[in-house]
């Protein structure tokens, strides 16, 4: 629904084309009434004196009888409305066209020559005619008249009445203020039929620029027209995208900064908990060194006691060690700073070889540790993070591996559509619901005494985390019989022969 305006467009074009009519039939009345009078006048002027011209060259070329003139006059006095006498110096009438009787032209004639006959004014006078505006008192009637002296040869008189003008004037003007009220009507008309149709584009501008202002982007332009109002309409429609592009932009932006501002907090909570949660695991075992350093300066004398003493700092001091390393290299990872080298390698082959070097450990704790045969299988991914999960997963194993009878580890594959799961089983108690989700975190630990004994410090899966994620990959765990299943997932590769 369009909305309605106090100065709308067809007001404003109709009171314009009723204007124009107007304005154009009052001119024209005005200007009938004020110059085709003169303009009548002016012409009867010139007839006469065309008139005289002829008269005189056919008198004194002896020419007054001839058939071709009497017809010339004649034909010019019909057509001009005039009476024409030419007489003889002795007043007898030689040529004589006019409705008026020859006793009323005589009189007139000797009138004027005598001087007795009033006139209102001379329009013209020369030697041979005089030219005067004058009335008529027995038919009331307001002329022009010429009245000429060729002298040895003839008289004339010749007259046009004024007042016919008058009339027409008025006729005219009557004319023109009924062909007023008829153009007035039609372009009523006209206003009504074509007002809408050139109106309609402009309200839809009007209609889609006020959509705009409420930033309804989804109003178009649909007309068709190729004028001016078609090409602005085209060009508010591509305003209208580029506005609703930009500010979907600017949302984007907004939205991106927010999530910025969101992780900026977010690395803040993270650094304020990081050195919160490295002072707390750095505080006891900086409190044992020192105070086992302590013992050592006050003077032990059993021998056995001040071994004890420097194991004691000797292992305290190597699990501070081993919780910076593994702090640096989660920092590297998750901040990017470790660039992920994809490479393809037999991830089969891969396993064997990292299991190896922790058979001895394995074997000194009466674990049993393997890996399940298979045959070859290549995998892409960057073999350097991939043995830093695999490593944290075997070693967080090998300290929770717990069983009645045999302690065991068991390292295998699954296989999935383009993946393969790596998963290192261990013997032991299961990981509570509540915490299964929260392993992933940085420093948690499930039982802080029992990690505390085999000096965990709660990042290990935290790096694995980090790992896949960088990798685009997996990782999670599972409750299984018997114990507690890791896994993470690597992408599968064909072996060369088939690639090519």
């Amino acid at each position: 629904m369009q909305t309605k305006y106090r100065h709308s467009l067809k007001r404003q074009f109709a009171a314009a084309c009723i204007t124009v009519v107007v304005l154009t039939v009052t001119l024209c009345i005005v200007a009938n009434s004020i110059l085709l009078e003169k303009i009548y006048v002016r012409n009867k002027e010139k007839a006469l004196i065309n008139a005289y011209k002829e008269i005189y060259t056919a008198a004194y070329d002896g020419d007054l009888q001839e058939e071709n003139f009497t017809s010339s006059l004649q034909r010019f006095a019909i057509k001009n409305n005039v009476s024409i006498m030419i007489i003889t110096s002795l007043y007898e009438p030689v040529t004589v066209y006019s409705n008026e009787s020859v006793d009323d032209l005589l009189r007139d004639i000797r009138g004027s020559l005598r001087g007795t006959d009033p006139f209102k004014k001379i329009i013209e006078q020369t030697d041979e005619y005089i030219m005067v505006l004058k009335d008529v008192p027995q038919n009331k009637t307001e002329y022009i008249e010429m009245i000429g002296n060729l002298e040895g040869v003839c008289m004339f008189l010749m007259r046009t009445p004024v007042e016919s003008i008058k009339e027409s004037t008025a006729l005219a003007n009557r004319v023109l203020i009924y062909v007023g009220l008829i153009s007035l009507l039609l372009s009523l008309m006209f206003i009504f039929l074509f007002s809408k149709k050139i109106t309609k584009p402009v309200l839809e501008l009007a209609d889609l620029s006020k959509r705009m202002t409420g930033l309804d982007f989804d109003a178009r332009y649909e007309g068709r027209s190729d004028s001016e109002i078609g090409l602005l309409g085209n060009n508010m429609n591509v305003l209208s995208d580029t506005i609703r592009d930009n500010i979907a932009r600017l949302k984007s932006a907004n939205i991106e900064l927010k999530n910025d501002n969101e992780k900026r907090e977010q690395i803040d909570e993270m650094r304020k908990e990081f050195i919160s949660n490295v002072s707390h695991e750095f505080k006891t075992p900086i409190a044992l060194i020192m105070g086992y350093a302590e013992g050592l300066k006050e003077g032990i004398d059993d021998e056995s006691d001040r071994e004890y003493y420097c194991d004691v700092i000797a292992d305290e001091a190597d699990k501070l060690n081993r919780m910076v390393k593994k702090l640096l290299d989660l920092n590297r990872i998750e901040f990017g700073r470790e660039t992920v080298s994809m490479e393809r390698f037999d991830v089969v082959s891969f396993l064997q070889n990292a299991v190896s070097p922790y058979t001895v450990i394995a074997e000194k704790n009466d674990i049993k540790i393997g890996v399940a045969p298979m045959a070859p299988l290549y995998v892409w991914a960057d073999e350097v993070l991939t043995k830093e999960a695999f490593d944290n997963y075997l070693t967080n194993a090998l300290d929770h591996a717990e069983s009645e009878n045999q302690k065991r580890i068991d390292v295998y594959l699954e296989m999935q559509e383009n993946k393969v799961k790596v998963c290192v089983f261990n013997t032991g108690k299961h990981i509570p619901d509540d915490s299964i989700e929260r392993i992933w975190d940085k420093f948690y630990k499930v039982d802080k005494a029992r990690t505390r004994k085999y000096g965990g410090s709660g990042v290990g899966l935290s790096i694995v985390k980090a790992v896949t994620d960088a990798m685009g990959q997996e990782c999670g765990v599972s409750n299984v019989e018997n114990g507690v299943v890791f896994w993470f997932t690597l992408e599968t590769a064909k072996p060369v022969s088939e690639e090519k």
